[in-house]
């Protein structure tokens, strides 16, 4: 997939073009403040959730561009996109060039969760029971 990643006015990482971005460096997750054009994104704070609850450290600050480059692992995240990798970027590859094994671990436990094979503990989840339609 081609997708953008957009910068800040000062050339610091934003967000992609509908989605949050993570960097994964050291075994800890790091993500762009909200503020200025960064989405808040309902995903984003679920995934921050779910990296805490692995014990896995969190930090919000600017990121540098240049720190994409020699991340462990990359992924985006949002209501469409879900959890996704990032395996290269200007066809520099990051880590292994495949889903790292933080990225595959949320991305696991957030699908698991909201398909339903895992127990909703946080409440993210509402029930929509079947509509059923009538013919005119």
């Amino acid at each position: 997939y081609i997708e953008a990643i957009a910068l800040t006015s000062t050339g610091e990482v934003s967000e992609g073009s509908g989605q949050n971005l993570f960097l994964v460096r050291d075994g800890e997750l790091i993500t762009p403040p909200i503020g200025g054009s960064n989405l808040n994104g309902l995903t984003r704070a679920s995934v921050m959730q779910l990296a805490a609850d692995a014990g896995i450290r969190v930090r919000v600050e600017p990121i540098p561009r240049e720190a994409l480059y020699v991340a462990d692992e990359l992924f985006f995240t949002g209501t469409a996109t879900e959890v996704m990798p990032i395996r290269s970027l200007d066809k520099i590859t990051i880590g292994n060039g495949v889903r790292g094994a933080v990225t595959a671990a949320i991305q696991s436990r957030y699908q698991a969760i909201t398909q339903g094979r895992e127990e909703d503990v946080h409440g993210w989840l509402s029930y929509a029971p079947p509509m059923r339609l009538r013919r005119r």
